[in-house]
């Protein structure tokens, strides 16, 4: 019998398997709070990572974004050893640690020439060979999803989560989505994705599926949402909505909103971005987004739990 993943330990969480953690993150009825962190972006907080703020401040779930599997690292991480980094941010967090990695479509449509970081990294590419050595590296999940200008599409995107679920085996989570168009001119705004694309991500083996949250992406309004919601809850998997358009910078107010509509889509998972400013959400905003989806209660217990019980 597992725990809602809001009340279990690290401890505990440390001996889920996949279907235990998807079944603690659905009996959570919608408090589950994740925080993406740029992996090299520098410390905000001096010496301390970005994935330990961000789990003081209750993230249940932290995504590492732009790691280079080939040459991992995270800023403020301590490495006794060459591909430690992601098992050292979960012995100092006790969380659960995804990783992002970019299905890149060729033949995207691509709106600008932007690149997002250091833009098309081998490490950070959704390939195989990438996301295999991502789960030996420790990660929990494979976060496959798109960055600024990348040209990541729900085509891409479905074809990734086959060759993810194959790679990466049995006991790893798979989130698939996108947060915004990620440089697709014709699969932006409102048609970001349709029931179609999800059902496909789903039948390819995704446990999560990601959408933008309301009111983070034009057009991408709470009824909308909610029908995306409900068409992936349909199919069997579970959703992420997330804010990936630099509102995890935005002020408490407009986070607090945010919040509150995305609860009402009925998804199972929030997320905050990894740019408040550069590298992670603003802290303020991570704990006043977890308040007003759980409540004071259930943020202070998982901020205060400590990693020894």
């Amino acid at each position: 019998m597992t725990k809602r993943l809001l009340d279990t330990t690290a401890r505990e969480l440390a001996s889920y398997s996949r279907a235990q953690i998807i079944n603690s993150i659905g009996a959570s009825e919608g408090r589950v709070l994740a925080a993406e962190v740029i992996a090299p972006a520098m410390a905000a907080v001096q010496d301390i990572s970005n994935p330990e703020v961000a789990a003081a401040m209750g993230a249940d779930l932290i995504v590492l974004n732009m790691l280079d599997v080939g040459r991992p690292a995270v800023d403020a991480v301590p490495s006794e050893a060459p591909g430690d980094a992601i098992t050292t941010v979960k012995r100092l967090t006790g969380r659960l640690i995804g990783v992002n990695l970019e299905p890149v479509d060729p033949q995207a449509d691509r709106v600008t020439d932007d690149r997002f970081g250091t833009g098309g990294s081998a490490g950070r590419l959704a390939t195989q060979d990438n996301i295999a050595a991502a789960v030996a590296l420790g990660a929990d999940a494979i976060v496959l999803t798109g960055n600024p200008g990348m040209g990541v599409t729900n085509e891409s995107l479905a074809r990734a989560v086959g060759a993810a679920r194959e790679a990466a085996g049995e006991n790893t989570l798979i989130f698939a989505g996108r947060m915004h168009a990620a440089g697709s001119a014709s699969q932006a705004g409102s048609s970001i994705v349709d029931d179609r694309a999800l059902e496909s991500f789903v039948a390819a083996g995704a446990d999560v599926v990601l959408m933008p949250a309301p009111g983070t992406v034009p057009g991408c309004h709470e009824a909308l949402v909610r029908s995306w919601v409900e068409t992936v809850h349909a199919a069997g998997a579970l959703t992420m909505t997330t804010v990936g358009t630099s509102q995890e910078g935005a002020d408490q107010d407009t986070i607090r909103r945010i919040a509150l509509m995305t609860k009402m889509t009925g998804t199972d998972i929030h997320h905050l971005g990894d740019c408040g400013f550069f590298g992670i959400a603003l802290p303020e905003n991570l704990l006043a987004y977890s308040i007003a989806i759980r409540g004071r209660r259930h943020a202070y217990r998982r901020m205060a739990t400590s990693l020894l019980r």
